[in-house]
This record gives C-alpha cells, structure tokens and sequence, in this order.
C-alpha cells in the first residue's frame, strides 16, 4: 500500500522515518495555503496518516474521500467536535479509519493496566485516585487526549462516590518532555503509582505503522475504529508485531 502523511511537525517526519526503516517511501505533506489540501495531490495514496492539527482533521478526510482514500489513520488530536461530521463523511464514502488519543502501544497497554488497578483500589476504602501528565511547553490541548481517555477509564471503573469530588487530573506544560502520564491511589499510609514516560515519537510511530497494517490486512467496517481493536488483533498474534 502507498501511504501519505499529512502534517510535517514532529509526529509526522517520525512516522516517515519508522516507514524509511521498513523500505517505504511516505510522502509527507505540509499544511496548505487555504487550509485544505488539493485532491489531485493525494491521488493514488491507499492511506492518509493525519499526524497534522485536530483543527484540520475534517478537511484532510475531506480531501482524501474525494481523492478516492479509503484508508485513513487519524493521529491528530482535539478533533472531538468534529467527530461525528468525520464518522459520517467516512460511512458515505465507505471508508475506514482508526483513530486513538495515542497510537503509542505502550499507551494502550499501560490503559489497560489502569482499568485493572481501578477496579482493585475501587474495593477498597481510602484510596484516592489522581492523574498527572506532564508535555512539552507547546502542546495545545491541555489535558491531553492521552490524558482525558485515562481519566475516563479510570473513572469507569471506579464505584461512584456521591461524596467524592471529579478525579484530578493536573496538566504541566514546560520543556520538551514528549509526553508522561502517572496514575496514582493515594490513601492515609501509602501511594501507589503508575507511570509512563515516552521518550521520544518513535513509540507512537510504531502504532500508526500498526493501525496501517491492520488497514490492509482485511476490508474494514466503514466508519471510525478504536486502536483497542488494531492492539487486540497484535495481542492475539504475537508474530504480527514481530
């Protein structure tokens, strides 16, 4: 399959060298003056990874559906008001996508493990929950979408308090950190923590490769998909991620 990128920040040049390692040439196209790409320009692309602004998800989608993609990875985050104009401009045209808060496995992993701890220290009184994630000083969206799917995992899996303030959840914006997320219980004699920290793009690369293989692998459901869907299929066979 021929993949184009659109969005040459950080995210997107990562997800071109992690394609270099494995042989593939990835377009990688900037944001264009009118803020919607040319069609023409996206001709022949099986995939579009959006790795761009959450502010330009609609009409990169838009322009894909109408250069004939039916493949997208939407690796862009704070599109949510979008969303429903996305999933239904995509079910028209039947195209598929997969789209995550991240595309990091490690991400999708670690949620997991804070479902898990949520429901234990759920059962128990005197553990209170909290979240903290940490980026660098020019991420826009504070909490980040990481952060916000935590939060709400974490808050479905735990009792419902009527007593109980909403969970804290408290953004740093300072340096250059890629990215780190801590959950913690903290109850009167001890604190359990979980922490996660991205050290560069290459993790989230390696999932948006992922959530592209999945693509082409099998005709998929027109509409929007969960990476959980692309991390299940990886979990049930090892070889995949080999």
């Amino acid at each position: 399959m021929h993949t184009t990128i659109l969005g040459d920040g950080h995210l997107g040049w990562a997800v071109a060298s992690a394609a270099g390692d494995r042989g593939e040439r990835t377009p990688v196209l900037g944001r264009p003056i009118g803020g919607r790409h040319d069609p023409a320009a996206l001709a022949g692309a099986d995939v579009l990874v959006d790795a761009s602004r959450g502010d330009a998800v609609l009409a990169n989608v838009s322009a894909g559906i109408d250069a004939g993609v039916g493949r997208f990875v939407l690796a862009a985050t704070g599109w949510a008001e979008d969303r429903d104009a996305v999933e239904a401009a995509l079910r028209a045209a039947g195209a598929a996508a997969v789209t995550a808060a991240s595309f990091s496995l490690g991400v999708a992993l670690f949620s997991r493990l804070v479902e898990r701890a949520a429901e234990l220290f759920g059962a128990v009184e005197g553990f209170d929950p909290y979240l903290v994630e940490w980026h660098r000083r020019g991420k826009l969206d504070r909490p980040s979408g990481t952060a916000l799917e935590l939060g709400r995992r974490l808050s479905a899996r735990l009792p419902d308090d009527p007593t109980s303030d909403e969970l804290e959840v408290v953004s740093i914006r300072a340096g250059s950190s890629p990215g780190m997320h801590l959950v913690g219980f903290d109850a009167a004699g001890e604190t359990i923590e979980l922490r996660l920290t991205a050290r560069d793009r290459t993790a989230y690369a390696t999932g948006i490769l992922a959530a592209v293989d999945w693509l082409g692998r099998a005709p998929r459901t027109p509409g929007l998909h969960p990476f959980d869907a692309v991390v299940d299929e990886l979990l049930a066979s090892p070889a995949l991620a080999a």
